[in-house]
């Protein structure tokens, strides 16, 4: 073929591309777009000719446009390379942002003069929808303990994961209730893990962390301009977890002006960001939790009523530890194993008194608190067992001495491993859970030792 009949043919070559293609003006003007732009964004070519090319509200354009309000951008500056190549959000015709690698290059003739520029545009929500299985499928292999992370085997919590099994597959409202430091954003990971919109995005905020004006923000984004300091337009929370789960936490902290506007995305799917008045549609299901006493706050005016009944479809309540110290020695030989593989210190357990000492006490701070104390105590254990002396000062003080951790459950280094290990299969008849429930250890660990140290599970059993 020509190179005649190549340039006559050359827009049927462009309209052939998979990526969105812009050719725009030295005044920062759209000049032609391709098909796959059309397709891309939702406008048509004779909509954006002759607009400007921020109509397209890209994040990595606001900070190369220059400040004299001209429209002039950085990449036909003399001094800046005349391509660039980064990963950027564009706003589409209906509102909605897309995820997309933006290649930019600069148009000059043959004398060097400066025509314009060329951008292509390539699409990564499905890239975007890979990592994020990708993030969730690495998570589910690295976790070898515990129910999608949550460490217990106890009666407690087996009758909560059986509610988290269900609720999963269930699209309605679920709130989890618990202590600070139970494990509330572990129960809604593993409900977002095990539910229908585990290929969608999971998104998370904690309600307690910021104050009214930027929580309405980060909840439903603002375009650039809405207030002070809002340079360029910002997705919201809600917009980004659309077609998956979006987890508020510490709900019962949310200030009213802001519940009003939840209830109404809850009831009708609907939202406006800070700064518009066009209405932005969602599919989102919201997890929310609390550590406090919503039902308090109704009679204090400081929660609204008509919202809690709507958040609190399906209700998950979490232990506190000290309800279930069943799980204590569990939990202390999980993170105890975990601890020595980060540091590399070779402790391998607590003493008597020590372990003792984890039952005595009543775990005001739960689960977080006892890994917390861990920690400590291998900062300052300088053995291969963390004995009493290593503890936090407060568990010397608030304790109960009349409890204390059953014989089986115990687990000291310099007992033998190995032979522990038999003889809790012997006494289990060969049930290797059971075996794990009676070491405090969980069913993994106990598969690991005995291919660890070979043990023969039917030998060992008939002698």
């Amino acid at each position: 073929m020509a190179i005649k009949d190549i340039n006559r043919h050359w827009e049927r070559v462009i309209n052939t591309m998979n990526e969105a293609l812009l050719i725009i003006s030295e005044k920062g003007r759209i000049l032609s777009v391709n098909r796959s732009f059309e397709e891309m964004t939702g406008y048509t070519a004779n909509e954006v000719s002759g607009q400007p090319c921020t109509v397209l509200a890209c994040q990595a354009c606001e900070m190369a446009i220059n400040s004299h309000g001209e429209g002039w951008c950085k990449l036909f500056e003399p001094d800046q390379p005349e391509m660039r190549r980064c990963r950027c959000t564009i706003k589409k015709k209906d509102g909605t942002f897309l995820p997309a690698l933006k290649n930019a290059s600069v148009l000059r003739d043959e004398d060097g003069t400066l025509l314009g520029a060329v951008e292509t545009l390539t699409d990564l929500s499905e890239i975007d929808r890979l990592d994020r299985k990708v993030e969730t499928l690495s998570r589910q292999l690295d976790d070898n303990s515990g129910f999608g992370g949550i460490i217990g085997n106890s009666e407690e919590m087996r009758a909560v994961f059986a509610i988290i099994e269900k609720a999963a597959i269930s699209d309605a409202p679920i709130i989890i209730f618990g202590e600070s430091g139970t494990g509330k954003e572990l129960v809604a990971r593993a409900i977002h893990d095990r539910g229908k919109r585990n290929d969608g995005p999971y998104v998370q905020l904690n309600c307690a962390a910021l104050n009214e004006s930027l929580l309405e923000s980060e909840l439903f984004g603002h375009v650039k301009g809405s207030f002070t300091g809002a340079f360029r337009d910002r997705t919201g929370r809600f917009e980004s977890a659309s077609g998956g789960d979006l987890f508020l936490d510490e709900i019962g902290d949310i200030p009213l002006s802001i519940q009003i506007k939840l209830l109404r995305v809850l009831e009708t799917g609907q939202f406006e960001r800070v700064g518009e008045n066009i209405s932005v549609s969602v599919d989102v299901r919201i997890i929310t939790a609390t550590n406090r006493n919503l039902l308090e706050l109704i009679e204090q005016k400081r929660f609204r009523e008509d919202l809690y009944f709507r958040i609190n479809v399906i209700p998950i309540h979490l232990p506190p530890l000290r309800n279930r110290k069943d799980d204590i020695p569990l939990l202390v030989n999980t993170f105890i194993d975990r601890l020595e593989i980060r540091t590399g210190k070779p402790i391998r357990g607590l003493t008597r008194e020590a372990l003792n000492r984890f039952m005595a006490y009543r775990w005001p701070g739960n689960v977080r608190e006892m890994k917390s104390a861990l920690e400590y105590a291998f900062t300052v254990a300088d053995k291969d067992t963390i004995d009493i002396d290593h503890l936090p000062p407060q568990m010397l003080t608030h304790t109960n001495p009349s409890a204390s951790v059953p014989e089986a459950a115990f687990r000291e280094t310099g007992s033998n491993e190995r032979q522990q290990l038999i003889e809790a299969l012997r006494a289990a008849a060969g049930n290797q859970s059971q075996a794990a429930r009676m070491l405090g250890i969980n069913r993994v660990t106990v598969w690991n030792r005995m291919r660890k140290y070979g043990i023969n599970l039917k030998r060992e059993i008939e002698r």
